[in-house]
């Protein structure tokens, strides 16, 4: 990832912070869209080693740019597409995690640590969930296989340690961030969701964009 694409990103990070506090909708999408596409085009910039991991994962990064769309606009149903949309890259992330994979690095115990923290977020969530329990219930199971997935990429030998680095450290920070957006649409809504997730959210992606160069 180049210097000016950090720098650039940083400071649309920075406005975007700005304008969530200020609760300015409209102005919104105005640092979330170019941000979201700079970790496109940050894969896109990227050597390819692996061109089939390359190509789940950027098309994993293009719905994530939809689902930040989508979450920025008002109402019910714009959040339910953005959830979609991140449905569906979470499983094209698991398709290409998988494929750096062996079965036995599913198996460990970081597996059973993410399953049970994933069961213990859900228990939390689901007094609140309302008629959002089904849809929320299957995001939560497949951005859990999605982590394992990663922690498995991670720790297969062939891979290289950076590249699963960046791989499980950037589906760990999405995860986290994910937390941030179920608390503020569920529990409580406030600009701490915001101010901790999006970070959180946005440095997830960028590392993923990054580990298509790094894992071969």
């Amino acid at each position: 990832m180049t210097v000016a694409i950090v720098v650039v990103a940083l400071l649309l990070l920075l406005g975007l912070l700005v304008e969530e506090k200020k609760q300015r909708g409209n102005r919104i999408l105005w640092f979330k869209t170019p941000l979201s596409c700079l970790f496109v085009l940050t894969a896109l910039v990227q050597p390819h080693p692996l061109p089939a991991y390359y190509l789940w994962v950027l098309i994993g990064l293009v719905l994530g740019l939809v689902g930040d769309v989508c979450l920025a606009l008002p109402g019910d149903r714009a959040f339910k597409a953005g959830l979609v949309a991140f449905l569906a890259g979470h499983l094209l992330y698991i398709v290409a995690f998988a494929g750096l994979t062996r079965t036995d690095d599913w198996l460990s115990l970081v597996s059973l640590v993410i399953v049970a923290a994933s069961v213990g977020v859900f228990l939390w969530l689901r007094p609140r969930l309302g008629p959002m329990v089904g849809p929320v219930g299957v995001y939560v199971v497949v951005i859990t296989v999605m982590l394992i997935a990663a922690w498995a990429a991670y720790c297969h030998p062939a891979i290289q340690p950076l590249g699963g680095a960046a791989i499980f450290v950037g589906a760990l920070l999405f995860y986290l961030s994910d937390l941030f957006v179920a608390r503020d649409r569920f529990v409580r809504r406030q600009f701490l969701n915001r101010l901790l997730g999006l970070p959180l959210y946005y440095a997830g992606q960028f590392l993923i964009a990054c580990s298509v160069g790094l894992v071969g």
